[in-house]
């Protein structure tokens, strides 16, 4: 087992692992920014080491800071979390050369996942069902609109090199795809550095369902079940649940084999994601694969009981996934509601200092949060403050519990999104599990579009 690791990002989930490593006996190191030198997780941490100013690519993803921390500490391991360095192939083969696990999948599958259009060639060669698309990059808007006829309108263009929304348009017709190909195309380069892009068919509300799975070197591969992703902005999620309404047992059991056999195609290691959609006749097909921790991992972790990130942590030292798949059951319900320092009407982000922080507690709830009364949210980072994670015996005592824990959670001094979320747990929709992608449009209705 790992002497000491260090915790390669921030907020909530750099806590989340120290917590992991107090309980198995493991020293930790926060690094972080001048702006977070106040955080928790330097405060909690057995060691800290400030490396660099508050931007990201001066402190977070700078590859060299982060290594030259682990090395002046004398770390044996980075848990890279989520987001910043986590799905970087080339942060994982610079630890390996420096003598540092990873504790993450290796390089080559964090590489051959990134690329989406690679990730759907492997899938497609594994016998996994991907959406009709582009046989791999689309290099212009000739060639886009030749493949869009036989595809059938409408169409997604979307960034080969990232996620979370970027790079991606949703193309009606020919006289919309110069315009659109451009825009992407942009939006890409200025995200992720690249401009490539590659199409597929867009299903028209979809349900965004995803399936966690831990794999070992010893050859074991286990799922934990489903989460439901459908409820979205911009192609974020807010909330996320398991299990889905939507899975009867057989669906469910079809999913969870398919995740499986899109993870041994590429012989993965420690905790990852396959990504599904799921249209109204019970078809799925593959999107993506996520080389990381979730942010959603809670859910999984309070309806089967089982730690992830400690999972990671001894898949990462060479130890057997410590239970079978044939114990894991799903033994409850379990909700996650995102909360952001947003306003809830107008989405215009709201950093600040927190002047009153109560969060809730009770039967079934759970916090995971960096925040305190007087931390200051700075503008640099994503404007998560909060994960309130509600459990119950149903889905519906997972609701009324997780109403009780919004109304119950005081922040003042900063805007946040809790009012939104109040009023999604009341929708007549979301209560009777009626979810797509699209919900989210539909909810806030004409004049307030999803991408405002």
């Amino acid at each position: 087992m790992f002497r000491k690791i260090l915790i390669a990002n921030r907020g909530e989930i750099a806590l989340r692992i120290i917590w992991a490593c107090k309980e198995l006996g493991i020293k930790t190191v926060a690094v972080h920014s001048t702006a977070d030198e106040n955080s928790l997780h330097v405060r909690f941490a057995n060691e800290a080491v400030c490396i660099g100013p508050p931007h990201n690519k001066d402190s977070y993803l700078s590859v060299q800071s982060v290594i030259a921390a682990a090395e002046i500490t004398d770390a044996d391991a980075i848990h890279p979390g989520y987001g910043f360095l986590a799905e970087s192939a080339h942060f994982a083969e610079v630890c390996k050369e420096c003598g540092l696990t990873f504790i993450g999948p290796e390089p080559a599958v964090i590489r051959s996942m990134g690329d989406k259009a690679e990730a759907r060639r492997t899938m497609d060669r594994a016998g996994v069902p991907t959406i009709p698309g582009s046989d791999g990059i689309v290099p212009d808007v000739e060639e886009a609109l030749k493949l869009a006829g036989p595809i059938g309108y409408p169409v997604l263009l979307k960034a080969s090199a990232g996620g979370g929304g970027k790079g991606m348009r949703i193309v009606e017709s020919d006289d919309d795809m110069e315009r659109l190909f451009t825009s992407a195309a942009n939006e890409s380069m200025n995200a992720f550095g690249n401009s490539e892009l590659y199409m597929e068919k867009y299903i028209l509300e979809p349900r965004h369902v995803e399936f966690q799975i831990l794999g070992d070197t010893h050859g074991n591969l286990v799922h934990l079940f489903e989460r439901e992703c459908s409820i979205q902005r911009r192609h974020q999620k807010l909330i996320e649940e398991s299990p889905s309404t939507a899975l009867d047992e057989d669906l469910r059991a079809r999913m969870a084999a398919t995740a499986i056999k899109a993870a041994k195609a590429v012989d993965y290691t420690n905790a990852g994601t396959v990504e599904f959609l799921l249209d109204a006749r019970g078809e799925f097909f593959f999107i993506e694969m996520n080389t990381r921790i979730q942010v959603e991992h809670p859910v999984t972790e309070m309806v089967t009981g089982i730690d992830l990130i400690k999972e990671q942590i001894r898949v990462a030292a060479g130890e057997p996934i410590g239970f079978a798949q044939d114990e894991v059951r799903i033994a409850a319900h379990a909700i996650e509601c995102r909360v952001n320092a947003e306003h809830s009407e107008t989405f215009a982000p709201s950093p600040g200092r927190i002047t009153t922080f109560h969060p809730p507690g009770g039967p079934g709830i759970r916090v995971d949060t960096a925040a305190y009364a007087e931390a200051v949210i700075p503008p640099y980072y994503d404007s998560m403050i909060a994960k309130v994670i509600s459990c119950g015996n149903t889905r519906g005592e997972a609701i009324l519990r997780m109403r009780r824990a919004l109304e119950s959670f005081v922040i003042e001094g900063i805007h946040t999104n809790i009012a939104l979320q109040r009023r999604i747990l009341a929708d007549e929709d979301f209560v009777r599990g009626r979810l797509s992608t699209a919900f989210m449009e539909r909810f806030l209705g004409p004049g307030k579009k999803v991408s405002a």
